[in-house]
């Protein structure tokens, strides 16, 4: 199931706590002019707890690319991430997977029908 971004705050409008992240993967929408994927990714990456960041494009729209932010360290933070996009004027469109505890799991392939 994928996650709004509204998901992950409470009703009084703060964020939950996301202590010890250790991977993101985010559905974002960024204007199509500057800055590049690259200085977001630069800049993604100096977050605390970031250890690699992959962004891929999947569509380009006439004022818009589509991206999926991969993020994965130990204890990312997510408001500073939330913090980059918005310096870059993106905007968090959904959260489609969030690893957290002391090791990553990973989704096991489904059985083919």
């Amino acid at each position: 199931m994928v996650s709004s971004y509204a998901d992950t705050v409470v009703p009084g409008g703060n964020a939950i706590e996301l202590a010890g992240l250790k991977r993101l993967v985010l559905d974002v929408l960024k204007p199509l002019k500057d800055p590049s994927i690259v200085d977001v990714a630069l800049e993604l990456a100096k977050a605390p707890g970031v250890e690699a960041v992959n962004i891929t494009v999947n569509e380009v729209d006439v004022e818009t690319l589509s991206l999926t932010v991969v993020i994965e360290g130990d204890g990312i933070d997510f408001e500073k991430v939330r913090q980059v996009f918005d310096e870059v004027g993106a905007a968090i469109h959904s959260i489609d997977q969030v690893v957290a505890g002391e090791r990553i799991v990973e989704i096991p392939p489904r059985p083919e029908e």
